[in-house]
């Protein structure tokens, strides 16, 4: 007999901002999963926070780049099961458009952060690759 009980989810928020240029900025992660990989700036939602405003906040604390939260737009859901190595998790991706790359200070999750060209990214945690793909070509999540 199987189960119909499904593991809990856990929400996440992710910000992907893109530049007039062309760069994106990216932060190399401070802890499992994927220690040490390049990832966009995101987190766990808090309680009380909406989406949208933990993908604003987590991109302040990750990188020092502060997007007021109505210059985003809601990208859509990426849940994939499997997408995160701790279990079932989704993440509500949002993008923005700045006009020139802010200098970036890496901080709390954030060994490192700095802007990448949309045409040479590194090697990418979870599927960030894809959401990338999604917010530069207009696509949007499943």
């Amino acid at each position: 007999m199987t189960s119909n009980i499904t593991p809990e989810t856990i929400r996440t928020a992710d910000a992907v901002v893109l530049s007039a240029d062309g760069h994106i900025p990216l932060i190399k992660r401070r802890w499992a999963p994927f220690e040490g990989c390049w990832a966009l700036p995101g987190g766990h939602i808090d309680a009380g926070e909406t989406d949208l405003a933990a993908a604003a906040r987590e991109l302040a604390e990750e990188t020092g780049i502060t997007v007021p939260a109505h210059e985003f737009w809601q990208m859509g859901a990426y849940d994939e099961p499997g997408r995160d190595p701790r279990g079932r998790y989704e993440t509500i991706a949002y993008t923005a458009t700045v006009a020139e790359p802010l200098t970036p200070t890496p901080d709390d999750d954030a060994l490192e952060a700095r802007w990448f060209p949309l045409d040479d990214l590194p090697e990418l945690a979870f599927d960030h690759h894809r959401i990338i793909t999604d917010a530069t070509r207009g696509g949007a999540g499943v």
